[in-house]
Parts: structure tokens; sequence; C-alpha cells
């Protein structure tokens, strides 16, 4: 029997209906025959009254025997899990046990129990643990495990403590109640970077990097990252881990950035290894936040889980927000704010803006896969931003402890959440609740008056349509404001204001008429519309006290003269030119606020406010102008660019602070303007002189960028030809700064290349992926990028379905671009909807997009 898709209803929540009181598992490893043995200690369920069946979901299961209370039973498996008749069921406790066999080295969805280069390893979220045993794989039931694990591999490893070992097998204990999401397993031929650490209380913690031998030299950041983690956890939110280990495996077959289980953190390898020759700056930092990031879900997503995955935001927007201050504690809270501002407007904003568009809480899905987005992360992030805001520092400190206390052991919904906020700090959050179940960015329209006296400004919010949402209700939205005296004194500090109207107008008194700074730090995921003249912005970008905003003056510079250049055929004028000159020179400011400066907005971005404009955005077009705007600066600088590159080189050997690191970035920004108008002679000799990654890599993007590189690429590939994490960036470098003509000649080639591995996720993302981010190739007129990444995408989906949804995003941009582009766009997802067999994953997918 096959069972057709069908969407999945907050409003259909019931709890389930039985206890599962504890689990034991033994596995017998064998890459094709893997045999799970699984005892289930299960009670009827007080809050499902009544006698009920017990169903165990399942999917690709031999199951090989059945027993209840001991005796054999006799039921029939269907295509996605177990029945027990209620009528065979005891009033009371009763046992459960199962033998399945599962295929690991078939496993090539990399979702439960699967093979990578030999190595046993597990990715359970969201709903891959039915495919291990026959199990209630949903978050609410949650149960302490028991493990045995037997297999001829030398490091057997699974959640919580070690209780036994022995030759060919080893026995683990998880004493903390957990959801079978959260189950891990992982077997092979493995070494260890270890360190100790001691907890706030004493207690003593073996902390274990595991990896393939010869990357133990790769792992001693991840392990600092780690460590200054959990210190950080205690520190600042009073958190102290509560296991005799912690373990960390790299690997290097994975969908995912990495995963949280309790107690064995499981890691694609690229966010693991690195040294200074093999990964770039941007590598240490993503290394360091995602380390915290599954760590600090060992309080926020495992010893508080979610109720379903409905609340999926609720652990994941909130450690989201916790990795963002510890990443701004480590390095720049400034710096990660644009960084944050940046990738939200990129993923998020252009999800809220089209077809995709969703809650951060859904009230339905067809595939919770398809709901990891940047919805749920990152204006997840936002929305406790918000919050903290709202509720001050200190409000929020109280509410986390009252949260950790009421909740800790229990599986939570966003009502428990907002409950612990109001019975902390006594505020009504009934109307900021809309931020979880609203999709969409507000848009924020800004008037001002000056009197003589008194100066007022006066917000109306805009809730725009999405689908299945027409219409929606004000929001509260904390708007940072700061006033400027036309000298650049500030006259008024930072003062949150709080929309909570559809207009609204607040007052101030002002002799002289006031320069505002709205929006301070971005404290809100909105985007403001109002009047600025480029004088304004130019004199913020040169006297606003708020980091974030004087970032921001400079790059809506920056949009609004390469908006013209592309409707108009503008030049680049002095105002602009000088501005940013006046930043990038300014020693006074971080390099790494420097670099950001002069970061140009991205094609895609540009496409975005083209479109939000009432302009038909041309991708060709765009590409040109921002490389005529690049040149212009280029130009405008290069007299004290060499002196610049000269003064940011490090002495002494490559470090990955932040100080460093900040230096590295303006000193590679330099060197990728000077080479558009040197011949390429510094970036040439700035890759020969590399010494670590980051500035060899920076040195190739100055020169691909400038239409050479080939003979560089040559000497990489033959450098790192065996290293698979550097390899990635190999390919995924020529096809993102391919020219638009070449972008699909170039990535065609590289798919004939022998180490296109398309079924390792991190090489297909590096390839196909790297052609949907080139938005003048995937986007040309000819159409012959989204022929070529469909194909990929429906030769991928039926081995690796979950990677194949989330990399059709790349078309979810369609309604932007003309006639004839979105007539191409909607071919291809008709193709893709029209194939046989086509997965649950990208078939909702492509049904959204096609808004069907």
């Amino acid at each position: 029997m096959t069972v057709s898709p069908r969407a999945i209803h907050l409003s259909d929540y019931l709890p389930y209906t039985h206890l599962v009181e504890e689990v034991a598992l033994v596995f017998r490893l064998a890459p094709k025959a893997t045999r799970v043995a699984a005892t289930l200690r299960l009670a009827p369920n007080p809050a499902r009254p009544g006698r009920h069946d017990l169903r165990l979901d399942g999917e690709n299961l031999r199951l090989l025997s059945l027993r209840l209370n001991g005796a054999a039973l006799e039921c029939a498996p269907d295509d996605t899990g177990l029945t027990i008749p209620a009528a065979h069921l005891p009033d009371g406790p009763f046992t459960v046990e199962t033998e399945v066999e599962i295929d690991p080295e078939g496993n090539t969805a990399l979702e439960g129990l699967y093979m990578s280069r030999g190595m046993y390893c597990t990715q359970c979220e969201a709903e891959g643990f039915r495919k291990i045993t026959f199990y209630p794989d949903r978050p609410d039931v949650m149960a302490p495990f028991r493990v045995r694990v037997e297999g001829d591999l030398p490091v057997l490893l699974s959640n919580g403590n070690p209780t036994g070992q022995g030759t060919g097998w080893a026995e683990w204990v998880d004493p903390w109640p957990k959801p079978a999401y959260l189950f891990a397993l992982v077997a092979g031929d493995l070494v260890a970077h270890s360190a100790p650490f001691r907890t706030a209380s004493g207690r003593e913690v073996a902390l274990n990097i595991w990896v393939r031998k010869g990357d133990e030299d790769r792992c001693a950041y991840a392990m600092d990252s780690l460590i200054r983690s959990m210190r950080w956890d205690e520190e600042v939110y009073g958190r102290e881990y509560d296991l005799d280990v912690f373990n960390i495996v790299a690997v290097d077959d994975f969908n995912m950035g990495a995963m949280e289980n309790k107690g064995l953190n499981i890691f694609n390898s690229k966010f693991v290894l690195a040294s200074p020759e093999t990964a770039t700056d941007d590598d240490f930092a993503r290394i360091e936040a995602i380390i915290a990031h599954e760590y600090f879900h060992n309080w926020t997503g495992n010893r508080i889980t979610c109720r379903d995955w409905f609340q999926l935001c609720l652990k994941e927007g909130l450690t989201v927000f916790r990795d963002q201050q510890f990443s701004g504690d480590m390095r720049s809270h400034a710096v990660k704010r644009i960084e944050d501002v940046l990738l939200l407007r990129a993923r998020q904003f252009r999800e809220d803006g089209g077809p995709l568009a969703h809650p951060v809480r859904p009230d339905s899905y067809v595939e919770i896969n398809n709901f990891y987005t940047a919805t749920i992360y990152e204006k997840g992030a936002e929305v406790i931003g918000m919050l903290k805001r709202l509720v001050g520092d200190e409000g929020y400190a109280k509410a986390l402890d009252l949260y950790f206390t009421r909740h800790d052991g229990q599986a939570a919904t966003i009502e428990d959440w907002l409950t612990v906020f109001q019975d902390a700090t006594g505020r009504d959050l009934t109307q900021f609740k809309r931020w979880y179940t609203e999709a969409g960015t507000p848009r924020v329209k800004v008037w001002e008056e000056w009197d003589g006296a008194t100066y007022t400004l006066t917000f109306e919010q805009e809730n725009p349509p999405t689908p299945g949402q027409p219409e929606k209700g004000a929001k509260v939205i904390p708007i940072a404001l700061g006033l400027l005296n036309p000298n650049g004194d500030e006259v008024l500090p930072t003062t949150v204001l709080e929309l909570t109207e559809g207009r609204q107008s607040f007052r101030f008194p002002a002799a002289t008429r006031p320069v505002p700074s709205i929006l301070r730090g971005f404290s809100a995921p909105v985007v403001l519309e109002r009047e600025v003249s480029p004088e304004e912005r130019a004199f913020l970008l040169a006297h606003d006290t708020d980091p974030f905003n004087k970032w921001e003056a400079g790059r809506a510079l920056a949009k609004d003269l390469l908006a013209r250049m592309v409707t108009d055929g503008a030049a680049p004028g002095p105002d602009w030119l000088d501005a940013i000159a006046r930043v990038t020179f300014d020693e006074t400011l971080d390099p790494a606020f420097r670099a950001l400066a002069l970061r140009l907005p991205g094609e895609d971005d540009m496409a975005a406010t083209l479109h939000a404009g009432g302009v038909t955005p041309d991708p060709a077009r765009i590409w040109t102008e921002r490389r005529r705007m690049a040149e212009a600066l280029a130009k405008r600088l290069g007299p004290q660019l060499p002196g610049l590159i000269e003064a940011l080189a490090e002495p002494g050997p490559f470090t990955p602070d932040a100080r460093a690191a900040g230096r590295r970035s303006l000193r590679i920004a330099a060197l990728n303007l000077l080479t558009r108008i040197d011949g390429g002679r510094a970036a040439q000799a700035a890759y020969r002189a590399a010494n670590n990654m980051t500035e060899e890599v920076g040195a190739l993007v100055a020169l691909l960028e400038a239409g050479a590189g080939q003979e560089e690429l040559v000497a990489f590939e033959a450098r790192w030809a065996k290293d698979r994490n550097v390899m990635d960036k190999w390919f995924a470098l020529q096809i993102a700064l391919a020219h638009p003509d070449r972008a699909v000649g170039v990535t065609e080639a590289l798919t004939r290349h022998p180490d296109f591995d398309w079924k390792n996720p991190n090489r297909f993302r590096s390839v196909i992926g790297a052609l949907s981010g080139n938005h003048a190739g995937f986007h040309h007129a000819s159409g012959a990028g989204y022929r070529l990444v469909a194909d990929w995408l429906l030769k991928l989906d039926p081995l690796n379905p979950q990677t194949a949804a989330r990399m059709s995003t790349a078309f979810d941009t369609w309604p932007r671009y003309d006639a004839d582009r979105q007539g191409m766009v909607q071919a291809e997802l008709a193709r893709m909807a029209a194939t046989p067999g086509l997965s649950r994953d990208l078939g909702e997918m492509v049904g959204r997009m096609r808004g069907v």
C-alpha cells in the first residue's frame, strides 16, 4: 500500500497515546544487513484517556520479529509503520520487542543509519529514526535510552555516558529523557582529539573530537571553540553540561551543517576541520559559531525540546540567537550584527517575499524537512532579539531562568515560551505573538516634521499579504532611535520606540532640526521606507554613533547609486566615492567594519531592490553595472590601495583571532579592488606569497573576478586535489565567479570532472549550488541555467530528496523577472512536478513555488 502525502496541521495535535518509559537498543552492524533489536517499555498515556491502538512509525524496515510482553505477535507493517490493535494491549504497562534489518550502505538519503566512506553514522532529525526501528518518531515522546553497539570497527559511539566496552562491542546509557530525533550512533576507524573540561561546579567532562586518521591535526580550533562555548553558557546563561563525556564526530557525507544529538554531536567535516593552510577566516568563524550552536542546543533543544515540529523555531530561533550573542562576544558585536542582517536580507527576506513565505511557526506542512528554513532560524532569532529588547536585559535573564526551571525535561510550545516572559516580566505579549503566527516582512514608512521646537516622527506599518494570509494585524515593532544635531553631536541617545498601531507618531523637543538615526542595530526585521537624500546618508556614514546604521548609510548610498546606474545609466559620483574613501582609510574604525563598507550590494539583493521599486530587474545589466561600480571605486581608491595592503600585512604566524581576521578581510578587499586596475599583478604576487588559505583564496577570487586566474586554478588543484573540503572551494569559485555567458558551460564541464561526486552533498552544493548562486549566470536569458539545475535536481531526488528539495529554492524568485524568464522557470517547475516518482520533499517545494 502506498500512502499519498498529506498535509499535517498544527490544529490536529494530540498527545501520543502511550508513554515510553524506557528504550533499549542493540545494533549488530553489517553494511548491507544491520540488525536492530528494540525493547520499548510503555504505558497508557493519561493525557489520552481510553483504549488506543499502538502506532509505531517505520520506513524501509524489514521486520524479523515482534513480541508483546515476551509473546510472539503477528502484525504486518505497512509502508509507514506498524499498528498493534488496542485489543492486544493490556490496560497497564507493557513491553514491545522488535527486531528489524536495515541496509546502511544502500541508504543514499543520508537519513537514519547510513554509511559514509566506511563509517556508520546517523541523522535522525526530523524523522530519520523511523528508518532505524519501529518507534513513535515524534519530539514529544521522550525517554531514557540504553544502547549496545556490536561491530568490527574500533570506535563504537552513542548518546550519553559509556557504561561498558570490549572487543567488538560498547554500551551507552543516556539518563536524560530525549526524543528519538536526538538519537545518534557512530562506528568507524577513528581517532580522537581530546581535552578535559571542568564545569563551574567542579565536575570533570571528557571532550573528544573524532575524525579519520590524518585529520587529527586540524581539530584544535574546533576544540577551543567548544571549550569557550561551554564556559560562556555557564557564565551568561547559567547552563552547565550534564554528562561525563561530550563527543563530536566529523562526517564527510552529511545533509546539514551539524546535529545536536545529546552528548554525540555529528558534524559535516567542513565545520570541524581547520588549519591555517586549509581553512579561511570565514571557515574559522563558521566553525566557532556552529560548534557553539550545537553545544547550546544541549539546553535549548535537548533538555527542553519542542512539543511538535510546528514549534521548531522554539529551539532553533533561540539557539541561533544564543550563538549570535556568543560570536559577538568572541569577535565584534557590530560586525556580527551587520553580517547577520546581510544573511537575513539575502535569505529570509527573499523567502518572505516569494511563494515560499511561511510564518516563524507554520500551521501546516507536508514534509517537515522543507521547513528548516531561514524563516525558522534567522527570523526566529530576530524575534528573540526583539523580545529581549522589549523586556530589557534584566527581564530577559529572569525569563530565561524561569524557562529552564519550569520546562526542564519537557517538550514545550511557543505559548509556553511567551507565558514564561509574561510571568517573569508582567508584560502582555498577545500582540507580539503575531511575529510567530504571521508570515511576511513588515514595511515601515516614516514621515518627519519639525516646527522649530518639536520634532515629530510618524510611522506607518504595512504587513503585506503572503500565501494563505491575505490580511494581517499590526505588530509590535521595536524601533531603536537616535537623533543627531547638524554638527554630528548625538542629542538623543538610543531610545526604543514601540510601534503597536497601524500609524503612530512620536514627538521630541528640538531647538534645531535633528537628523534621525532610525532602526539602530536593526532592531526589527522590517523594511524601512523613508525619503533620504544622498547628503543625509553621507552625514550618517560620517557621524552616526550606531555602527549598524553607520554601515547601513553607506550601503544605502551604494544601492541608490547602483539602482540609478542600472535604470538610467548614471555614473558613480563623488558623493559615494568620497564617503567610502573616508571610511576605508579611517584608522579609528575596525578593519572588519571597513571591509564590510567596501562590499558592494549583491546582484540578487539589487534584483530584489529593483523589483520592490516597481522595476523588472535585468540580471545581465545588474552584473555589468556592478562591475562598472567596482572599477570606479578601484580608480578612486587606487593610489592609496598599495599602501593600505602593505600596512595591513600581518607579521608572524597566522592566527584566527578576530583582530587578525579583520585586518586580513580589509587587506583582501583592497587587493580585490587593486586587481581591477593593475592587470592582476598584485593578486598574482599575493597568490604566490600566500601562506594561509584566507589569502590564497582571496587572491584567487580577485583574479577570477578580473577575468584571469586560470594558471592559479591549475596550481590550486594540483596542490589540494586530495583535500575534499578545500577542493569544494575550487569547484565553487570557478562557477560562482564565471562570466554569465560562460557559467553554464563551466558548470557542465565541472560535472564531468572525475572528482565531481554528485552523491556527496557538499560537492553537489559546490557545483550545482554555485551555479544557482551566480545570479546573472543562473538567470541567463537563454534559460540554460534553469534547465541544468532542474536536470540535476531530478537526478539527485531519488537518492537524496532532502538535499534536492532544499536546493530547489533557487527557483523561488521567479516572480521578479520578465515574462520570458518567468515562463522558462514555470516550465522547469512543471517538468519537475510531472516527473514520475518525485519525492514528497521536492514535490512539496515545487508545488509551493508553482502556487498549486
